[in-house]
């Protein structure tokens, strides 16, 4: 397997990833390791549901260089270090970090599908909240993805 994407977030479930990647690939690791955090717009509401593309993509310009935009790339950054920290602390090399703002289950769809990815790594649970009013990350990313999901609890 040359290319898997390790999807984190900031919830228990993610923590788990770390000890089962390195279960699931012992000797012989991938080449590379796509690190993907994506950061929800905070306060989304089930109008921001109904955003398309276009909207969402307004929104993102409208943020760019504000104090808003600033704390969330400071919030990502951190949990993107912890993960890569993690990693290479059990010896993964390789890591590509990135870290995207939208929905979730669609910011990780598409990183695997412009990445090339052979594996999709996510967490079972995320926060309670969303998962009662948005559905399950993980349930959406593996009912859509084209490659093969592993979701770790």
């Amino acid at each position: 397997m040359k290319k898997v994407l390790i999807a984190v977030d900031d919830t228990k479930g993610s923590k788990e990833i770390i000890p089962a990647f390195s279960r699931l690939f012992p000797c012989v690791r991938p080449e590379t390791v796509i690190l993907l955090f994506v950061q929800p717009y905070e306060g989304r509401s089930l109008m921001t549901e109904m955003l398309g593309e276009a909207e969402l993509s307004t929104l993102k310009e409208v943020l760019e260089g504000t104090e808003y935009k600033e704390a969330i790339d400071r919030r990502s950054q951190t949990i993107v270090d912890f993960y890569r920290k993690a990693l290479e602390e059990s010896g993964v090399t390789g890591i590509k970090a990135v870290a995207k703002i939208g929905h979730p289950a669609e910011e990780i769809l598409n990183t695997a599908k412009e990445e090339g990815v052979e594996l999709i790594i996510i967490g079972s649970r995320g926060k309670r909240t969303a998962h009662r009013f948005m559905g399950s990350v993980s349930r959406e990313v593996a009912n859509n993805a084209e490659v093969p999901v592993m979701v770790v609890r």
